[in-house]
């Protein structure tokens, strides 16, 4: 996939201003592909953060918020072997095929939510971006709506309701629907996911019920410790959450490796901390972990040492033993 220019940022801007129609013919036209790769499996990388006023990248508060940059970003990503397709709002989405970029691509339609963080309504989680009839129509592949389930909140039943009617909406258009579900609670003034493996396995089974079917469902859960019990927890197709590697990455890559060795793992969704790498190598975090979708989990040292040069011999060992 070439560089972007600066024309094309300006042919951009252009049709944005003074020929917004071409937005919709130019996903019309776009060239698809089969969901699944041959492999049966699916990597995506996800940038739809900004429209959640989510910009902060480690300790960079503003990380995101150059959308040119960003932009830049996702089109070395898309470029990259491996990398099956993107998840955004219809903004960023929308950018990136008029940049040309979503061809051959899966694209998965963000519908976004209206809980904002610190927000006194952050649990009454309202879908506010794409709607699953939007998607279908916009001839993208994919639906995804996250749904934080906080027991002690009645934000969350209205919540629950409307995720119900995502569902079956997407159902009934067949439209793949991902479900990214948690337990959350409020503590000390904000909303933190409970990320032990019984609550994981507590918001799938809640997620997994809700709508008129779940033929079209799909789980998008986080890597926690005991995933083979996460993973019996349901027979729907599952993507994993990947988390930021950037700390300790071989142990973090080791974990995803285990994951996706699981039956029912379909692949991995990683936003920011591939797109926003310590190093700021982006094509390399990006092949790091298409290698462990795409080849069965494994990678070399290498690979991964790229992003931290301090790895120790006894991380290395860990990972490529780690579907042994």
């Amino acid at each position: 996939m070439p560089e972007i220019s600066t024309a094309d940022f300006a042919r951009l801007r252009d049709i944005r201003a003074g020929q917004p129609d071409l937005v919709r013919a130019t996903l019309d036209a776009r060239r698809k592909r089969s969901l699944l790769a041959d492999d049966g499996k699916l990597f995506i990388v996800a940038a739809d953060h900004p429209a959640r006023g989510a910009l902060a990248v480690r300790n960079d508060e503003s990380a995101m918020a150059d959308r040119y940059d960003l932009l830049e970003r996702l089109v070395t990503a898309l470029g990259r072997p491996g990398v099956d397709g993107v998840l955004g709002t219809p903004d960023i989405l929308e950018d990136l095929a008029l940049l040309g970029a979503l061809d051959g691509k899966v694209v998965v339609g963000s519908m976004n939510r209206g809980g904002l963080r610190g927000a006194s309504f952050e649990m009454d989680d309202r879908y506010t971006a794409y709607s699953a009839q939007a998607i279908k129509d916009s001839g993208l592949d994919f639906a995804k709506l996250l749904v934080r389930i906080a027991l002690e909140d009645s934000g969350t039943a209205p919540t629950l309701e409307a995720t119900a009617r995502a569902v079956s909406e997407a159902a009934a258009l067949q439209l793949p629907i991902m479900l990214e579900p948690f337990m959350s609670a409020w503590q000390d003034g904000r909303v933190v996911n409970d990320l032990t493996a019984d609550a994981v396995i507590t918001s799938m089974a809640i997620a997994a019920g809700l709508g008129e079917s779940s033929a079209y469902s799909w789980l998008k859960i986080p890597v926690v410790d005991d995933m083979d019990r996460v993973i019996a927890a349901t027979t729907l197709p599952t993507l994993l959450l990947g988390g930021d590697p950037s700390s300790r990455p071989l142990e973090t890559y080791a974990k995803w490796a285990d994951a996706l060795a699981l039956p029912g793992v379909r692949g991995l969704v990683v936003g920011r901390t591939l797109l926003y790498p310590p190093d700021g190598d982006v094509a390399a975090a990006v092949d790091v972990a298409a290698g462990l979708v795409h080849t069965g989990g494994r990678t070399t040292q290498a690979d991964v040492s790229t992003h931290n040069d301090a790895t120790t011999h006894e991380e290395a060992t860990t990972l490529e033993g780690s579907n042994a």
